[in-house]
């Protein structure tokens, strides 16, 4: 039994829409986010799915010491609650550093933990004691069932909730691999689980100096996510990926985005009239 969580206006969980986690991977201008969340807002009100709009506003982990990291806390928080007011949208950021899970939680409705921090006590703690929901990847070098434990130190430490991320895990140097099986594994512990389709086809180093990627295997790991029955799914999208200043070999083009949300959900229609797998609801 998973515990549905509230994030702003929806609850994500058994029996509820699909949650979709969507935006560009880090603010730019309110020109371009605006832009998106525009789309992100039509599609909220057209389709049977919750849209939460992301994007960071501190891109710490990079790969060069010169790679544009964002436009930092104050403004990217004011950027993300004028985006908020303006669509009608929940939001939600990643955090680096305990002393940012306050002013995000002011200001956001879902707080991210990246995955490459989700072992950093600290952190998830002062997520959870915003009071608001925490989204947690799984880090890329962590078996699903540890993830346990992560779980455990978000509850006791606040009531907002807990949602898992899978992510892929590294395959080699070069590469992310998916297991499926981590999706139902990690549903166990009674938490919604979301799929971040396109992290998941990163390729880290392999832009000379960042991250590359490959878009066209986005869609079928978020059709595989789906078939398997998580609650949410995450996705970085953008009007013209190859300007942007992050992961843009993974995102999906924005006028490409409505169309892909639409047959994830046929999907699910289909998978929602079939008896659940164990492990997914």
């Amino acid at each position: 039994m998973v515990r549905p969580v509230k994030i702003g206006p929806y609850r994500c969980g058994d029996d509820q829409p699909l949650l979709l986690i969507a935006g560009p991977c880090v603010l730019q201008n309110h020109e371009i986010s605006s832009q998106i969340a525009e789309t992100l807002a039509g599609l909220n009100d057209s389709l049977d799915i919750n849209v939460v709009f992301k994007a960071s506003f501190d891109k710490a982990n990079r790969t060069s010491a010169t790679a544009i990291r964002g436009p930092g806390l104050h403004e990217g928080l004011e950027m993300l609650s004028q985006i908020g007011k303006e669509f009608g949208l929940p939001t939600t950021t990643d955090i680096h550093l305990p002393e940012q899970a306050a002013p995000v939680g002011e200001a956001c409705d879902l707080l991210q933990i990246p995955a490459f921090l989700a072992r950093q006590t600290d952190l998830v703690v002062a997520a959870a004691q915003t009071g608001k929901p925490v989204n947690i990847k799984k880090g890329q070098f962590m078996a699903p069932e540890d993830m346990r434990y992560v779980v455990e130190k978000a509850r006791a430490a606040g009531e907002g909730g807990v949602l898992l991320c899978e992510r892929g895990t590294f395959f080699g140097y070069g590469r992310l691999v998916n297991d499926m099986q981590s999706l139902p594994i990690m549903r166990q512990f009674g938490v919604p689980v979301v799929f971040d389709a396109t992290h998941s086809v990163q390729r880290p180093g392999s832009g000379q100096g960042s991250t590359g990627g490959n878009r066209e295997m986005v869609e079928p790991l978020a059709r595989a996510a789906v078939a398997v029955g998580i609650d949410a799914v995450f996705f970085e999208t953008h009007p013209a990926p190859e300007t942007s200043p992050s992961d843009g070999a993974n995102m999906v083009p924005l006028d490409q985005f409505g169309a892909l949300v639409r047959r994830l959900l046929a999907i699910r229609e289909t998978i929602q009239s079939i008896r659940p797998i164990h492990g997914t609801s």
